[in-house]
């Protein structure tokens, strides 16, 4: 797929978001325009295009503050304004962070870098998409700059990076990125990990009953983590949210538009928003819109939309990516009051308290916001959810619903094989339940591969650091290094990327049917 012209079509395409399947993240760009502006040496192609995850938008260029988030979310209250999350770890799988300075150090935790760009010394759990940073902007920012403060900004946030300045990644990446977060969630035994953000998703629309992905997520829910993950923005009339939104377990999440007024009686489903029109619907709302977070400068989507820059070290932007980051630290500030609730209960207490959406489509299919002052005290039961559980053996193609990594020669990642050779989903469903997936004895090997370091070094900007390794042998094409020699193409100085976008024409993701939220 090549870089395309403003127009119609292209934002059509851009308003499937995406990582791919290669999954992509769930996020909107707000700049104020009707079309996507391209930045076509940052979106080079070669075999296929990955395409900016972000999507462009035309829902203004008013700032929604999370000053102002946290107002509308009920998170401001004289029974919650002093919460801060403070003791509550959170997962973020995503496309890394970036040592911004809005972005406190010792809030935040860098696990194993498993994306592409884990091989590259310069590029290793930075975040050149810019998509990780603006979601941990929303839970942990302190932006002195402009007085942006994170809606939990004592949470502490672990970093998994998969996805790379394109957005490439593979599903069975983020099947391990699941399993590491499991089995290591009491790292820190005073920020337990107990949420899971997951602003990601797949085009494919399996059985939750058989598919590895979201056998994944329900492993994390039954070792006690919240998953929270973004429904995905194909648009309202969407015949199912993304994988693995989709799986009934979870906590599947949507955007709403404010209308930047703190009453909660105008606010409304964003027309971006997966609503599904045949199968499980979403489960919350939270703001998505124009959501003023951290700018990586020299990331992709800042050199993509630079109308959505907010200043110097703010940057617009909106999806169900967002959304998702906010209902994650609304979940942080009720476990942070409520920390013996377990992801059930913290489930029936997010949703059963939301505020419903008074107008619009939203309102009519019963839809509601979530809203933390009213959680607090919502009562909830021991009452575990009846769901029947995945067995995890399926399909991982079903997964990646047609979408695949490509090598810079055209060679697709499909069927039942990992970026490192053939992959046994059977296999590996039982190592995941019994948390065995990452070795034991090797804690940078999961399932016979070598993928990180084998425990912390902290060598990094943040807090602590998982230790990094060279994967050993060749891509799953094989005859080919996994070294290229792009990888020094580009390089961290000075708070932002220079060089080349080696990623954006050695991996790519060949279609726009998955998405990172």
């Amino acid at each position: 797929m090549k870089a395309h012209s403003p127009g119609s079509r292209a934002l059509r395409r851009w308003l499937r978001t995406g990582l791919l399947a290669a999954a992509l993240p769930l996020a909107l760009v707000s700049a104020g325009v009707t079309a996507p502006v391209h930045n076509p040496a940052a979106e080079r192609t070669n075999g296929g295009w990955a395409g900016a995850l972000w999507l462009g938008s035309s829902t203004g260029t008013t700032n929604t503050t999370l000053a102002h988030v946290r107002s509308v979310i009920g998170a401001n209250t004289t029974s919650t304004s002093t919460l801060t999350g403070a003791g509550v770890g959170i997962a973020l799988i995503d496309t890394g962070v970036a040592p911004v300075p809005g972005l406190p150090a010792a809030q935040i935790v860098n696990g194993p870098d498993l994306s592409f760009e884990s091989q590259s010394n310069a590029l290793r759990y930075h975040d050149t998409y810019g998509h990780g940073t603006h979601l941990a902007g929303i839970i942990v920012a302190n932006d002195t700059a402009t007085g942006t403060k994170g809606l939990a900004p004592k949470a502490k946030v672990t970093s998994i990076k998969v996805g790379i300045s394109n957005g490439a990644a593979d599903v069975t990446q983020m099947i391990a990125a699941i399993d590491w977060v499991v089995k290591n969630r009491n790292h820190d035994p005073a920020n337990p990990i107990k949420i899971l953000n997951l602003s990601y998703g797949t085009g494919g629309t399996p059985s939750y009953l058989k598919d590895p992905l979201q056998f994944a997520v329900e492993q994390a829910w039954l070792a006690g983590i919240t998953v929270i993950v973004a429904g995905g923005n194909n648009g309202n009339n969407t015949a199912s949210l993304t994988n693995p939104a989709t799986d009934p377990h979870v906590i599947a999440v949507g955007s709403s538009a404010t209308a930047n007024t703190t009453s909660t009686s105008d606010d409304t489903l964003s027309t971006f928003s997966n609503l599904s029109t045949t199968s499980r619907s979403l489960d919350l709302l939270a703001p998505g819109q124009s959501i003023a977070s951290l700018r990586v400068e020299g990331s992709h989507v800042d050199l993509s939309y630079p109308e959505a820059r907010v200043g110097t070290t703010l940057m617009r932007g909106s999806g169900s990516s967002q959304s998702a980051a906010v209902v994650s630290a609304a979940a942080a500030l009720l476990l942070e009051k409520r920390p013996t609730l377990t992801p059930d209960q913290v489930k029936q207490a997010l949703v059963g308290s939301a505020v419903p959406l008074q107008v619009g489509l939203g309102a009519s299919k019963g839809l509601k916001q979530v809203n933390v002052h009213n959680a607090l005290s919502r009562t909830v039961t021991t009452t575990a959810q009846s769901w029947a559980k995945s067995t995890g053996n399926g399909d991982l193609n079903l997964t990646r619903g047609g979408a695949g990594v490509t090598w810079h020669d055209g060679t697709k990642l499909d069927g039942a094989r990992s970026i490192f050779g053939p992959f046994d989903t059977a296999a590996w469903a039982v190592y995941a339940k019994q948390r065995v997936s990452w070795d034991n004895a090797k804690p940078g090997v999961w399932m016979g591969n070598r993928m990180a370091g084998d425990g912390w070094t902290g060598s990094s900007w943040a807090s602590k650091t998982w230790g990094a390794a060279a994967w050993p042998g060749t891509p799953w094409m094989g005859g080919t290094s996994w070294q290229d020699p792009d990888w020094s193409g580009r390089y961290w100085a000075g708070r932002y990327w220079a060089g080349r976008y080696w990623a954006s024409s050695y991996w790519s993701t060949n279609d726009w049917s998955s998405f990172w939220g």
